[in-house]
């Protein structure tokens, strides 16, 4: 079986593939241009004569919970990555197969992080297949050079929602990890000795995989509340001594920047969003965990005291950021899908009106709306734009996959989505002709901020209209990018292959672009 085949060009001019890892699969159509016809696939149905009648399903070891749960050659295993890179559930499921002599297993994770480098011995000998979800770091860079056997499948944290929701993937068993759970599965993230924030990413896989595994190191008294997995979907419940490190939660990726250059771009992203009249009593708006994204949460706290705003809901991945403007009164609500920080997690389990909140909720764009559309402004990084507003957060210009989607595309529906990056990195320009890989289209791209200055898409006159007469560096695009190569040079382009080694999902589930082989 080939890992893609019969490509073809789609409408975003990126050639495709039409089947992949043996499946048929549709091309991009277009920004809002494809509509689903058929019907998500209906889940097992269990029945309660099945399970214990004391509730009790608690089982010796993880080993047993997978036997039981009928772990066999070509299934499907999911996993959440709220540990981030401090999880150590992943590498246990994985060691365990190989123990068995278990092949050909998709790996569904909602990411992957440096800690789950491991799993490319078991990539290597065949105990996994392919790896549908973030291929980052370690194991993107093993993708990128075609090492693995299938072809990888990256989607964005609602496209993972969304395709589990449509009958798209089936999951055959879902392992959660838990910080906190009872004998009959009910759990949560904020209990416990090891918490992590919300199960946000998992709820869908308990309610749709054929077996649900709940693994965690503080098994308390029933009931274990609030229960953000319910008991009614667990099949076997695992205590083990440790499951994740919440210390490593917290990565480079979510610390404020130090580089003058990068706290000047995130002061001209609170500039422009105060010149374009959203800095408002009531907005509702999201940044990114990259440190430039929390130093324009700094600029625009500071804004809002002094103009005596507040805002109604501030979305995370939550900080110690959003947690001091919410205490400080600024925000009535954070919705939080994502913690990176003990403060954040005390403060999700303590106040109320810190939310934890679904994925569902906030992404899935086959949902009847979604909160992401409602937000003013949002602020993200980005690895490559292109003059025509594309951007890439998926791969470097040397064609290798290091970074995951997460929530990059789905945060492209708010109202403004501002990309801030610096002009070039390791004197590489960020801004080219065409970007390397498609992971959001140019349309849907607003305003793109450097230090050198502001680009905002043509097709945003009313934002255009509004900031003519202030003091920010409105800049042409082509004009910043023409400033840049002047200083850094034109790069040459990456030396790929015509392989495919991995495709990048569209949101609604149509497939994006094509990500080549690098050459060696």
């Amino acid at each position: 079986m080939k890992k893609a085949d019969k490509f073809v060009m789609n409408a975003a001019g990126r050639i495709v593939p039409t089947i992949i890892n043996g499946k048929k699969v549709t091309p991009f159509m277009g920004v809002n241009k494809y509509r689903p016809t058929h019907k998500g696939i209906a889940t097992r149905i269990p029945t309660c004569i099945d399970y214990p009648k004391d509730g009790n399903k608690i089982v010796e070891s993880l080993k047993e919970a997978l036997i039981k749960s009928g772990l066999k050659d070509g299934m499907t295993i999911s996993t959440h990555h709220h540990y981030r890179n401090g999880d150590y559930v992943a590498n246990m499921i994985f060691d365990i197969a190989a123990e068995l002599g278990i092949k050909d297993l998709r790996w569904f994770p909602s990411a992957a992080f440096p800690c789950h480098a491991p799993i490319i011995e078991h990539l290597k000998s065949g105990v996994v297949h392919h790896i549908e979800g973030s291929l980052n770091g370690h194991l993107g860079d093993f993708c990128s050079h075609g090492k693995m056997k299938g072809l990888g499948y990256l989607r964005s944290h609602g496209g993972r929602y969304r395709a589990i929701a449509d009958g798209e993937v089936h999951i055959d068993i879902a392992v959660i990890a838990a910080s906190a759970a009872d004998m009959t599965g009910n759990a949560n993230g904020v209990l416990g000795k090891h918490p992590f924030g919300p199960v946000s990413f998992s709820r869908t896989d308990a309610k749709n995989a054929d077996r649900t595994i709940i693994v965690t190191d503080s098994l308390i008294d029933f009931p274990c509340y609030p229960w953000e997995i319910m008991g009614n979907d667990v099949d076997f419940v695992v205590a083990l001594d440790e499951i994740g490190d919440p210390q490593k939660i917290v990565s480079g990726t979510t610390r404020i920047t130090k580089s003058p250059d990068r706290l000047l771009i995130a002061e001209y992203c609170a500039k422009f969003v105060e010149a374009a009249g959203i800095l408002k009593d009531g907005m509702n708006f999201q940044a990114g965990a990259g440190g430039t994204s929390l130093a324009f949460v700094h600029f625009i706290k500071e804004m809002m005291l002094e103009k005596g705003i507040k805002a109604r809901s501030v979305v995370g991945g939550s900080t110690k950021f959003l947690v001091d403007m919410m205490e400080e009164g600024l925000t009535d609500y954070i919705f939080d899908g994502q913690t990176f920080g003990l403060e954040a997690i005390s403060s999700l389990r303590d106040n109320p009106n810190h939310i934890p909140i679904g994925i569902f909720e906030i992404y899935d764009f086959h949902a009847k709306g979604n909160i992401a559309r409602m937000l003013d402004v949002i602020v993200l990084g980005s690895t490559e734009v292109d003059v025509n507003f594309n951007a890439n957060c998926v791969s470097h210009s040397d064609g290798r996959m290091l970074h995951g989607i997460g929530g990059f595309q789905n945060c492209m529906l708010a109202k403004c989505t501002i990309l801030a990056v610096p002009s070039f990195r390791d004197r590489i320009p960020v801004i080219k002709d065409e970007v390397t890989t498609l992971v959001a289209p140019g349309e849907l791209v607003d305003v793109i901020i450097t230090e050198r200055g502001i680009a905002i898409n043509p097709r945003r006159k009313d934002l255009i209209e509004a900031t003519k007469n202030s003091s920010l560096p409105i800049r042409d695009i082509k004009d910043l990018k023409k400033e840049i190569d002047q200083i850094c040079g034109i790069p040459a382009k990456p030396k790929l292959s015509d392989e495919a080694v991995a495709v990048v999902e569209w949101i609604d589930g149509t497939i994006l672009d094509t990500i080549r082989k690098v050459k060696k």
